[in-house]
């Protein structure tokens, strides 16, 4: 009978994180900027991203 030969097993490659959608992985949402007292919009701002923090990775991957 002829003898079994094993091959190596390949190391696992590493996978990127997944981008989180609202911010699109950048971190930052546009923020809208309110002015005066009927609070009328004038322009938007960058804001941090509630949902992952600025980390631009989606928590729940």
């Amino acid at each position: 009978m002829a003898t079994r030969t094993t091959r190596p097993k390949k190391p696992p490659t590493p996978t990127e994180p997944a981008a989180c959608k609202p911010c699109g992985g950048t971190g930052n949402v546009p923020t809208t900027v309110r002015v005066g007292r009927k609070r009328r919009s004038v322009g938007q701002q960058d804001g941090l991203c509630l949902n992952c923090f600025g980390s631009g990775t989606d928590p729940d991957a």
